[in-house]
Parts: structure tokens; sequence; C-alpha cells
């Protein structure tokens, strides 16, 4: 894997701005960190794409305890204005945060059993 490089100042300004005051739009993030109107997107944002996934994996992380006490919320006032669409945001912030619902499964059979398979086939 690649080492990742240092970021001029320039760089992590369009970061801070993209995931703060631009709100996820990178020309108003670049506008605020300073690049030219001449600067497409793609020059500003190829160069920092994975210093950007990363901000935005800590931007979810950050979220999480935010999407947890809203579930929260709803459990404790169902009726609540929006209730179906606080649960569906949470629900995806605590998913791509990695906090997910346990599921298990339980299989069960006669002990000592014995498995019996077909005959291999040959590919000829």
């Amino acid at each position: 894997m690649s080492e990742k490089k240092t970021l001029t100042d320039r760089q992590n300004l369009l970061i801070e701005a993209l995931m703060g005051e631009a709100a996820g739009n990178v020309r108003a993030a670049m506008d605020i960190a300073g690049y030219s109107k001449h600067t497409t997107v793609k020059e500003a944002v190829e160069p920092i794409k994975e210093h950007i996934v990363e901000a935005a994996s800590l931007m979810i992380a950050m979220n999480a305890p935010k999407a947890a006490v809203g579930l929260s919320g709803v459990m404790n006032d169902p009726s609540a204005l929006g209730a179906r669409n606080i649960i569906a945001a949470a629900k995806e912030i605590l998913d791509r945060s990695g906090v997910v619902k346990k599921e298990t499964v339980e299989v069960k059979g006669p002990e000592g059993g014995i498995f019996i398979l077909p005959p291999k086939q040959s590919t000829e």
C-alpha cells in the first residue's frame, strides 16, 4: 500500500471546508480554501481523494453517537414528526460506522450425522 503524502496547507483547508462550512460542496470548499476559479475539481480532488474518504469516514464515526441518541429518542416518542426518517438515517450512519445489528444462526442436527455427496463429474 502506498504511503500517504503530506498535504499542503491549501489541501488541508480544502478538506476542512469540504467537511465543514461547504457541507460537501467541492467547488465551494475550493473557493474557501483559496483555489483559483480555473482549477478544476478533478485537479484539486484527485491528489487527496484518500484523505477525503478518510475524513468522510471520520465524520460518520463522529455522528454515530448522535444517530444512537436519535434512535433512542424515537423509542421514547414513536409518534414524533419524522420518526421514520430519523430511523432510516440513524440506521445508515450506524451501519456505515460499524455498529451493526448482530445476527446469530443456530444450526442443529442429529449428532454424528453423515453427509453423502454425489460423485464428482468430470469437466471434459
